[in-house]
C-alpha cells in the first residue's frame, strides 16, 4: 500500500498558508496531554486546512473553508484506527491520546493475546518485529523467526510474536512506527523503513498496552470502544484457549471495567465471532462489528455478496464495515454510492468504513483504498469530496482515520454528532 511520498501543491487549488494563518498547531507532544473527552478539548491543528485548500472549488469547498478556525467537536462519526498512526506509533498511549485529542469519539485497540494468554493492544499477533524493538533486545531469542539479512532479490525478514512472550516481557518492549526495511543486512537498519510521509517525530516513546490498560484509559478520555479481535497467528485452541474462550474473554474485559455495552463496538473479521458474541452476549452482540474483508466480493456486482446483505441481517448482523472503495463507484465521473452500498442500506445494515489517511498523498489516485475511484482522485483534496459522499450520500454511521483530526474537522462543520 506504498504511494508516492511527496505532497505537492495541486496548480488549479488555493494556497494553504493564506488558509492557516489563523489555526492553531496541535499540541501534539503528548507528555501530559489533557483529556479532551472531560475537558471537551479538541485540537485538529493544520492538516484539516490544508486538505480544503488542495479542493477544486465546489460549495463543498466554500462550506469547509468556512468552518476553518472554528471549534470542533468531539464526534462519534470520528473512529481512531489504531491510535494516531499517520505520526504516532500505532496502538500506544501516546497515538491514542493523540487521536483523542483530535475530537474522535471511538477508539480501537486490536485485540491478540501473549503466551500466557492475556489481552494486549496489537494489530497483529505477528507484528512485533515492525511495530516495536524487540529484535534489539534480548527478547529476539524468543521469537518465531530470527532476523535474516537480505541476500540477492530475497528481502530481509523476522517474525515475532505476541504469543512468543508472557504479559511481562510483552511490557518491557517499546512501540515504533510500523515498519521495516527489507533491503536490510543488520537488525538496526530493519527497524527503520518509515514511509516519508509519515515521521519519526514521536517515535520514540511508543507506550504498549494491554486491552484492560486501553479500556481505562479510554474511559478517562470520555471515548467509546472499538476492540477488534484479531485472527491468531498461532493454531487454535492455544494452550486449551479456545476462539470462544478468546471472544469471550475480549468483552469480560468490559463488563469487568463496568463498561456498557452499549459503549462498545466489538469488531472481527471473522463472521464466526460476530455470531458468537450475538448469540452468547447479546446486550454487545447488538453493535458487533462485521469487518467485510471478502476477497471474492465485487462490490458492484450483488450476485457475489454471499451471505446476502440480507442475510446477515437475519443473522442478527446490524453494523457491517467494508474498506472504503467497496462503498463506491463512478457514474459519469462522479463519485457515488456502490451497489454494495445501496443493498447494505435496503437490508437495514448500518455502514462503518475503513481507512481515511492510510494511503499517503493521492496525488497518484489513492491506491488500494481508492481503488474504484482512482481514476478521479488526482489530489489530496479528493479526500474530503470522497468523504463527503461516505457521510451524505452513503450514509455511513462513522469513518476509521490514522489522523482524526481530518473526520473530526469534516464532522463539526456539517453537523454531525
Amino acid at each position: 500500500m506504498s504511494l508516492p511520498a511527496n505532497f505537492r501543491q495541486h496548480p488549479r487549488k488555493g494556497g494553504f498558508l493564506k488558509q492557516t494563518a489563523s489555526v492553531c498547531l496541535a499540541g501534539l507532544a503528548v507528555a501530559g496531554l489533557p483529556s479532551p473527552g472531560k475537558a471537551e478539548t479538541v485540537s485538529v491543528g493544520p492538516r484539516p486546512a490544508y486538505l480544503v485548500s488542495q479542493m477544486a472549488d465546489s460549495d463543498l469547498k466554500t462550506k469547509l473553508e468556512s468552518c476553518i478556525g472554528q471549534p470542533v467537536d468531539k464526534t462519534l462519526f470520528s473512529i481512531s484506527h489504531r491510535g494516531a498512526p499517520l505520526q504516532f506509533p500505532e496502538h500506544t498511549e501516546e497515538g491514542y491520546r493523540a487521536g483523542a485529542l483530535m475530537g474522535a469519539g471511538i477508539l480501537e485497540c486490536d485485540v491478540t493475546f501473549t503466551k500466557d494468554k492475556e489481552l494486549v493492544c496489537r494489530h497483529s499477533q505477528s507484528d512485533l518485529h515492525t511495530t516495536t524493538d524487540i529484535l534489539a533486545t534480548d527478547l529476539a531469542g524468543k521469537c518465531t523467526g530470527a532476523f535474516v539479512p537480505a541476500q540477492g532479490d530475497t528481502p530481509a525478514s523476522a517474525e515475532c510474536r505476541t504469543s512468543d512472550i508472557t504479559l511481562s516481557e510483552f511490557r518491557t518492549l517499546r512501540g515504533k512506527m510500523d515498519s521495516a526495511d527489507k533491503t536490510a543486512q543488520t537488525v538496526d537498519d530493519y527497524l527503520k523503513g518509515t514511509a516519508d510521509w509519515r515521521t519519526e517525530l514521536y517515535g520514540h516513546t511508543g507506550t504498549l498496552m494491554t486491552h484492560a490498560e486501553s479500556i481505562d484509559l479510554f474511559k478517562d478520555l470520555g471515548v467509546k470502544f472499538t476492540p477488534e479481535l484479531k485472527a491468531p497467528k498461532v493454531a487454535m485452541p492455544f494452550d486449551g484457549f479456545s476462539q470462544a474462550d478468546y471472544a469471550q474473554k475480549l468483552i469480560d474485559d468490559y463488563k469487568a471495567a463496568g463498561v456498557a455495552a452499549e459503549d462498545v463496538f466489538a469488531q472481527s473479521f471473522n463472521l464466526e465471532d460476530v455470531l458468537y458474541w450475538i448469540e452468547n452476549e447479546p446486550e454487545f452482540g447488538k453493535q458487533a462489528v462485521y469487518l467485510d474483508g471478502r476477497r471474492n466480493l465485487n462490490p458492484l456486482d450483488p450476485s457475489t455478496f454471499s451471505p446476502s446483505m440480507a442475510e446477515l441481517k437475519e443473522m442478527g448482523v446490524n453494523y457491517l464495515a467494508p474498506p472504503l472503495f467497496v462503498l463506491l463507484t463512478l457514474e459519469d465521473g462522479k463519485i457515488v454510492p456502490s451497489p454494495y452500498a445501496e443493498a447494505a442500506k435496503a437490508a437495514g445494515l448500518k455502514l462503518i468504513t475503513w481507512t481515511l489517511e492510510r494511503s499517503g498523498p493521492l496525488t497518484s489516485g489513492g491506491g488500494w483504498y481508492y481503488q474504484t475511484v482512482g481514476e478521479a482522485i488526482d489530489s489530496d483534496g479528493d479526500m474530503m469530496d470522497v468523504m463527503h459522499v461516505l457521510a451524505q450520500d452513503v450514509g455511513v454511521e462513522g469513518i476509521f482515520s490514522d489522523w482524526p483530526a481530518t473526520t473530526s474537522f469534516y464532522a463539526s462543520c456539517m453537523g454531525l454528532k
